[in-house]
């Protein structure tokens, strides 16, 4: 059979344009979705009495046929016939002959494909936000197991102030609930039916444009047929989330790392995600947290790739927006990826709350309490810190800690030390007093966790 377009040529592709321009390489992810919106279109053009009854069926039993071939793996596409839409409507015709060509009847490749992605779409990032969900459930488990462990907080990677593990865990459970929420919120905008805006200008066939959407499960029409073939803002904003998203793993992968570490010691990472090395039998390397930091340029590289295709483009389709599936596709399988690893591997992860304590008490991020101990008794904050600033250097000078400092000692720097300041100073007063909302104070981690869940299951 000749091209389905070939009327007006009168030579044959080059086989070299046939190869360089054929996307089934990759499009053909987007068969399922292709059928599905063929099964609508076929709908509502016999409801339109655009075609017959038996037409339709005729074109529905044959997509039905064809939709059970892909599902079992049992299609052979064509790069001669360009495109997955080509390929079903050749393999459709071939089915159950020339009443095939009618389903193309009041729409383009260019609404169609548009239509294709926005459902490819809806449906994973509904799928993501279900595997956001298991990882945020993961952390709340180890939140939840570890309110009271305390490990040394961070501000430029240098030890600040002791926190609960809990309130560490639980920041990333914030980041991924607003991803969660930018996933959600995008859907009204994914939820936009183009089918039926044809090439660009719409068609002159009495279609039901709202009938299709409606059989689809869209909310919305797009009101403007240039717009609804042209758009990739709804694969912009996936892929502008997916990048933020990512950031948030590569963040969490690397303080998996560190904390693996033999200098942290901090954590311990199930066998199942790491792996060895082939000359050094003591290694135990965290390749699944490297490989997920890793992974994020990808993501970012698929982002500025679309970015900067569509810069330039004229209204409305152009053949550079083949090139606007394969990042979205990569992104999808990379996201999906990430996440699935994720959550078990934090799930497993074991805590080594002793090593963490131990950490705490051999540093000196209880300074900041002194402060506050002497501004309560009188002193400002400000003359109250350069005096702590003082106690610190003596005790670095003398190879001690705050808590091992006598409270002669300390009132050599100022009367207003009491014998009071040991208990001022243990991690876990340190911990609890820091009781404002939000804080790390254990009573704050246990309202954190409850509005988690509320959240997380609601």
């Amino acid at each position: 059979m000749s091209k389905l377009w070939g009327g007006r040529f009168t030579k044959p592709t080059n086989q070299l344009v046939e190869e360089y321009t054929s996307s089934i390489g990759f499009d053909q992810k987007l068969a399922l979705q292709d059928i599905k919106g063929s099964l609508a279109h076929v709908e509502m053009l016999a409801h339109c009495d655009i075609i017959s009854n038996e037409e339709k069926n005729q074109i529905i039993r044959g997509l039905h046929t064809i939709q059970g071939k892909i599902e079992n793996d049992d299609v052979e596409y064509s790069v001669a016939d360009e495109d997955i839409h080509m390929n079903i409507e050749k393999l459709l015709i071939e089915e159950i002959g020339p009443v095939g060509g009618k389903l193309h009847t009041g729409r383009s490749r260019n609404d169609q494909v548009a239509t294709d992605m926005h459902l490819y779409l809806r449906e994973k990032t509904e799928a993501i936000i279900e595997l956001v969900e298991k990882v945020q459930t993961a952390l709340l488990g180890q939140a939840e197991s570890n309110v009271e462990t305390i490990l040394p907080g961070y501000t430029h990677l240098q030890r600040a102030q002791p926190i609960s593990f809990a309130h560490h865990v639980l920041a990333y459970f914030w980041m991924f609930e607003r991803d969660k929420d930018r996933l959600q919120d995008s859907l009204k905008r994914i939820n936009w039916s183009p089918l039926g805006a044809a090439a660009l200008a719409g068609t002159p066939y009495p279609i039901d444009r709202q009938m299709s959407a409606d059989l689809l499960g869209f909310e919305k029409v797009y009101p403007n047929s240039l717009d609804a073939v042209s758009d990739r803002d709804f694969i912009l904003e996936f892929l502008s989330i997916s990048s933020i998203m990512i950031t948030h793993i590569s963040r969490l992968s690397e303080e998996l790392i560190l904390w693996s570490s033999e200098e942290f010691n901090f954590v311990e990472l199930d066998d199942e995600f790491c792996t060895g090395s082939s000359i050094m039998p003591q290694k135990k390397n965290p390749d699944v947290p490297e490989l997920l930091r890793g992974k994020t340029g990808r993501i970012y590289g698929n982002l500025m790739g679309l970015l900067t295709l569509l810069k330039g483009l004229p209204l409305a389709y152009n053949k550079d927006m083949q090139e606007d599936k394969e990042g979205m596709f990569d992104t999808v399988d990379t996201l999906e990826g990430a996440l699935a690893l994720l959550a078990p591997m934090l799930d497993s992860m074991e805590v080594k709350a002793g090593e963490m304590k131990k950490a705490v008490k051999e540093d000196y991020s209880n300074a900041t309490d002194i402060a506050d101990y002497l501004a309560v008794k009188g002193m400002p904050f400000r003359q109250a810190h350069e005096v702590i600033g003082k106690i610190v250097l003596y005790a670095i000078q003398e190879g001690r800690y705050l808590l091992d400092l006598s409270i002669e000692e300390y009132q050599q720097f100022s009367e207003l030390f009491e014998d009071d300041i040991y208990d001022k100073l243990a991690p876990e007063h340190v911990v609890a007093a820091r009781n404002s909302e939000g804080g790390t104070g254990f009573e704050q981690v246990h309202v954190q966790i409850k509005t988690a869940k509320e959240h997380l299951y609601e």
